[in-house]
């Protein structure tokens, strides 16, 4: 069986300056427009996700990548209140400065990734010194503290902050976070209200994943317009596309992004990423605490795809940049969760060990020949 090999690169490319040339054919001639983000222009920006080898220009071949096809970047990890504060009152900005000085000096669209996420806080902001629960004025205190240090920092840099972080269930109920539980739903609200006080400039996102369910789309909608109806700033809901081959549904993703849209806020979709790979349990969504024991029959593709996986792979990702060009007017951002498929969080989530292909550009670095197709299909769109 034939394998295109995007684990060791794809023949006939070559990245030459600003040039993308032939991906499927070798041929001379270079397309007049050759880069995602020249190509999206005035649509929506494209954005990566940058890990800490990037920050820090460890990984030059994945810095050249994300300078020549994006315009947006997002803290991968290093802006989340555990890294930031890991003790109370201490807090670590050195990597997060960094990155926020790459995206300045390369004139790029900066997102602050997350203020407010249950999964990756420190246990000292919902604990006092014998282990009890805090009080909900204490922990409006330690929430406004935070956000207030961490926003003030970035202030006039950074373009948008995510600042809560998934905060709702599939049937649109809340999570039953510390958050939750010694504030109620009101923590959401004081997460925008501090944010907005720390940034008046900023825009401020809600972000989640599995947001083409049915039951999540009607409990973000419902916080859209709490968050309204109280008089506070949301500019958009980022919508995580961590997809797979048949799930979710296309036509439940576009639904969830009209109701978005008509509630009130624009679109980002955000965190992007393509599995190739057999999900143990769907349900699982994006959760990040999931951990499935490894087995071979779940890493089918370690030595490179085949064909007909390669083909169902760029028909899919087309299909899904299609229809963010037919929102174009509500999409204002597409960010890939990564830059290239060997620094992907899917080769060890929810399996630890296997080798997935999710990116747009292959372990060597180089674009997949889908990446010419969704160039050209923004070209060729009005």
């Amino acid at each position: 069986m034939f394998m295109r090999r995007f684990r060791s690169g794809i023949a006939c490319v070559a990245l030459t300056g600003i040039s993308l040339l032939g991906l499927n054919s070798c041929r001379e001639e270079a397309p007049s427009v050759n880069t995602l983000k020249d190509a999206y222009e005035g649509k929506f920006t494209i954005g990566a996700a940058l890990n800490e080898p990037q920050i820090l220009n460890m990984d030059t071949a994945s810095i050249r990548v994300v300078k020549e096809h994006f315009n947006s970047i997002t803290a991968e990890n290093c802006m989340k209140s555990g890294p930031i504060q890991p003790t109370e009152g201490n807090f670590n900005f050195e990597l997060a400065d960094k990155f926020v000085e790459f995206g300045v000096a390369n004139n790029m669209q900066i997102i602050g990734h997350t203020l407010v996420w249950h999964s990756q806080a420190p246990r000292w902001f919902f604990t006092d010194e014998e282990g009890n629960d805090v009080s909900a004025e204490v922990l409006k205190e330690r929430m406004k503290n935070h956000i207030y240090t961490v926003v003030g920092r970035y202030k006039g840099k950074i373009h948008g902050w995510d600042v809560v972080n998934e905060a709702i269930l599939d049937d649109g109920s809340y999570r039953n976070s510390k958050y939750y539980q010694i504030l109620g739903e009101e923590f959401i609200a004081l997460a925008f209200q501090y944010a907005h006080e720390a940034d008046p400039d900023c825009e401020l996102y809600y972000n989640d994943y599995s947001m083409a369910n049915p039951g999540k789309r009607e409990g973000v909608v419902r916080m859209i317009k709490m968050l309204k109806d109280k008089g506070l700033r949301i500019d958009a809901v980022g919508m995580q596309a961590h997809v797979a081959l048949d799930e979710p549904k296309i036509e439940e993703f576009e639904a969830s992004i009209k109701a978005f849209s008509e509630a009130g806020v624009k679109v980002m979709i955000t965190e992007m990423d393509l599995t190739v790979l057999e999900m143990p349990d769907f349900r699982v969504g994006a959760e990040i605490s999931a951990n499935f024991e490894y087995q071979q029959k779940l890493n089918p593709y370690s030595e490179g795809l085949p064909d007909s996986v390669a083909l169902a792979f760029e028909e899919r990702y087309l299909d899904f940049f299609k229809l963010f060009l037919k929102y174009d007017d509500a999409v204002t951002r597409v960010t890939l969760w990564g830059v290239t498929d060997n620094q992907s969080w899917k080769n060890n989530w929810p399996v630890r060990g296997r080798t997935d292909y999710p990116l747009l550009f292959d372990r060597n670095y180089q674009p997949k020949p889908v990446v010419e197709k969704i160039i050209n299909e923004a070209l060729n769109t009005k």
